[in-house]
Parts: C-alpha cells; structure tokens; sequence
C-alpha cells in the first residue's frame, strides 16, 4: 500500500468524522449489565450500539452488512461484515473485537471533566468509554477504509463489537456459538481492547491473565450483639475471614499459596518481559500515583513485570456487613463478607482455581463459622500463538514506518475474556491485540482518556496489519 495515503486517509477520518461520533458514544452512560440491573429497560447498551452502527452504515462500504444481534435474554452485539477485495476470498476472516459497555462513572473527575461529557484537552479525549473501548469499531472501521483507499487488500472481515465485556463477557459463548457458520474460518484476530507502557511505539499484548471473582460470607450469630457484652466469647467474624485468607495469600508478600493457581513462567514470557524492563529502567514504579512514601511490592523491574502478567494475585475490592466509621458503635457484628478478586497467570485452569479456592474457604473453618459463597465467576487467561513470518514482517515495517520505533511485545495484567475463547475456537489464527492504552490512560476510574494520535497511528497499523495478512 501507498504510505502517504494510509495517513491522510486516517488522519482526515479521525479529525472530521471520527471525533464527532465517538464524542456521541461517549455521551451515552452505557453500563455494563454487572452495573446497571435494569440495563435492559434504560436502553442505553442498545442506544450505544445503534450509535456506532448509524455511523458504520454512514460509510456506505460497498458490499458491507450490518447487523444488530440480540439472542434473548442478553445484551446485543453489533456484527459488521465487510467482503474480502479481490484476490483476497481465500484468507479466511479477520475478526476485529471490540466492546461498546462502560465501567461506572467512579466521583472524583477533575474540574471541567465529566464521564458523560467529551472534552478534548491537549490533544486528549476525555470521557468513560473513549479509550476502553469506545474508540475501537472506528479504529477498526477507518483501518479497513483507509486499505482501500491506498489500493492495499483485505480478506473478508468481520467487526464484533459486545455490550458485557466490563461483566466478564458472559454473554459471548452463546453468540460465537450462534455465530459460528456465519463467520467461517477465521484466520486474524485483532482486538483493540489493550496498549502498552508508552506511547512510543506499537504495543502487542503476548499475554492476559485470567480471573477469578467471589463474594466471601462469615457468618457468626443469627444478629449483632454489643461487643462489650459478647466479644472473648463469639469469635470475630473479621478474624475468621482473616485466617481463611491467610490459607490462600502470605500476607507478607502477597504470593498466593494453591497450586492450581500458580504456573511456571515460559523462558520466551520471561525474556520479552525482561526487553520490557529494559525500555525503560524504573518506569513500572512510577506508573501508577502511590500515595507519599509508599513504595512497590518489590525493587526490581523484572519481578514487579512478572508479578503483574505472570502470578496470581489477590485483591479485596468490596466488602459488607461494616458501617461507617462515623456510625461505628461497640457492636459485634453478626458477619462479615468480602469480594475477593484474583488475577490468574495466563495458562492457570480458572475451573480448577476456583476448585481449589473454594474448599480452602469452606474446610475445617474456625469455631465451625459458617461461611457462605456466592457471584463466583472464573475466566482463563489467554497466550499468544507463535508469531507467523508475515505478521513479524509487518510488525517490523509498522515500527519503520508509522511510529519511528520498533513495536514491543508484553503482557497484560487485566483480562479480555473473548480472547480465552477465542483461542480455543480459533487454535491456527494469529493475534493481534493492540490498542490506543496507556499506564495513564485512567482507565476504569476517574478522569479516564484517549491518546487522539496514539489512536491515529494503531489505526495506521492495523492498516498495515490487515493488507499483509491478506498478501500472506
């Protein structure tokens, strides 16, 4: 393809009708089903997804069909299908992946900012959605329009864009089930869901780590007591919990202690985390605003990388059963639950984790406590394939030619459940996930924004990415 074009084509596209769309989406407080129970009678998921599509089918792509899928009972998915060009029918499909559900808006935006409101601000777009993932069905769009712009080909591409991806994806095995004739052979998986350390250069994501999630119940009385009264008597429901915590993390240094959940980190894995460290030496301990005097779980570089894409760890996000400290009285108090929310290595077994997990919870609890469990949810990680010859190729003209700078390669902390399933169903295809992220994105919290060049310049790529795929 011809360079000059694939830019202007891209940079023309995201200034004067990219912007203005994706400004919409991000108007639009399209939570995810885990965060809005009533999602169905509010309409915002499907109000989301008719936006893009309205914008999709204002391309007027020769050949392309939109449709809106919704099986019933969950969240809808907007499916694009776009003809292969000629010469390229025998590729198979490029699945493109991205997800249009939100994360709750979260308090505490920044003068001026607002999770429902766009900004653009120094050449950043601010809203909830911009960059996880609203931006991702324009990418992909633009990418394949900018192709056939500069002459270049595609195979026959597929844009799969979900509304739960925020809740774990639960509704995607129904609909890769439902969708499976009708997408064929799928041989290039891109997915714009991810980023990187920087915004020099490409990011491909190698690595996600899978999940566990569970609600974790001690119960001890039938009601509260006043804790004069009964306490060295009734054990604390805190304390039990505490101990059966204990079972499953050193509370010394966090490393979780059920095999099932540990793996041995492969020599590849461990090398390009090193090439990652080496980047940027200190960078991963900077990357996030720890309070003054606070220090990182470790001093090294590498161990802190492997510690975040390779070992499991454990993290309380919610709890119940306290009230405030400004309504706390001399109560002891009937049970005591906590959310507990692990992150898996990514070839962990999520079923066999959680297994493990659940009868260390539940066996010889202390005092005979009861101990209820409940919302668990399991996902496993994801590892690339071996990267193909033309994929590596084109990687290496991406760098030269797109970003100055030769791409990297890491994992990921979060997870991306479809690419889990993904790889199951599609063993041979090659992965490409990419995004427009960074370490300050602000992601899931407040302030959250979108690098408008970075997203520019994985738009090129991607560009490049789907007219190599097609001449390979």
């Amino acid at each position: 393809m011809e360079q000059k074009t694939v830019r202007e084509t891209v940079r023309t596209r995201w200034t004067q009708e990219v912007l203005p769309s994706l400004s919409g989406l991000v108007e639009i407080p399209a939570l995810s089903p885990a965060f809005d129970a009533d999602w169905v009678n509010s309409g915002h998921l499907r109000a989301a997804v008719e936006h893009v599509r309205d914008w999709i089918t204002s391309r007027a792509i020769p050949g392309a069909e939109l449709e809106i899928v919704q099986l019933e009972g969950r969240t809808p998915v907007l499916l694009v299908d776009i003809p292969a060009t000629p010469g390229a029918e025998d590729k198979g499909t490029v699945l493109l992946y991205g997800h249009l559900d939100k994360q709750p808006p979260v308090g505490g935006w920044a003068e001026g900012l607002d999770p429902w409101k766009p900004v653009v601000r120094d050449g950043r777009l601010y809203g909830r959605g911009a960059a996880d993932d609203g931006y991702s069905g324009y990418a992909a769009m633009t990418a394949l329009e900018a192709v056939d712009a500069a002459g270049g080909s595609h195979a026959r591409s597929v844009i799969l864009l979900e509304a739960a991806e925020e809740s774990g994806s639960p509704d995607l095995p129904a609909y890769m089930t439902h969708l499976s004739d009708r997408l064929g052979a799928v041989s290039l998986v891109v997915c714009l869901d991810a980023g990187g350390n920087d915004y020099d250069r490409l990011w491909l994501v190698n690595s996600l780590r899978g999940m566990l999630h569970i609600n974790v119940t001690v119960r001890v009385l039938d009601s509260a007591q006043h804790s004069g009264s009964a306490s060295g008597i009734v054990p604390s429901s805190f304390r039990i919990l505490r101990r059966l915590i204990e079972r499953i993390e050193d509370s010394e240094t966090g490393e979780i202690k059920l095999g099932s959940l540990n793996v041995e980190i492969p020599a590849e894995r461990r090398a390009q985390i090193q090439a990652t460290a080496d980047l940027s030496p200190g960078a991963v301990k900077t990357m996030f605003p720890l309070a003054a005097g606070t220090k990182p779980v470790v001093d090294d570089d590498l161990e802190l990388l492997l510690n975040n894409t390779w070992r499991p760890t454990l993290s309380v996000i919610g709890a119940s059963g306290f009230p405030e400290p400004a309504n706390a009285g001399n109560v002891l108090r009937d049970a005591t639950t906590l959310t507990l929310s692990f992150r898996l290595p990514p070839t962990a077994d999520a079923a066999a984790a959680m297994a493990e997990l659940k009868q260390a919870l539940t066996t010889d609890v202390p005092y005979a406590a009861q101990v209820e469990l409940g919302e668990p949810q399991a996902e496993n990680g994801w590892n690339a394939p071996e990267e193909a010859p033309w994929l590596s190729d084109v990687l290496k003209r991406v760098g030269d030619e797109v970003f100055g700078a030769p791409h990297a390669s890491t994992g990921m902390g979060g997870s991306i459940p479809f690419m889990g399933l993904l790889g199951v169903l599609y063993p041979a295809a090659q992965f490409v996930v990419t995004g427009a992220l960074g370490p300050d994105s602000n992601i899931h919290v407040p302030n959250e924004w979108l690098h408008l060049e970075q997203a520019q310049r994985v738009t090129e790529s991607v560009a490049y990415i789907l007219d190599a795929h097609a001449r390979s």
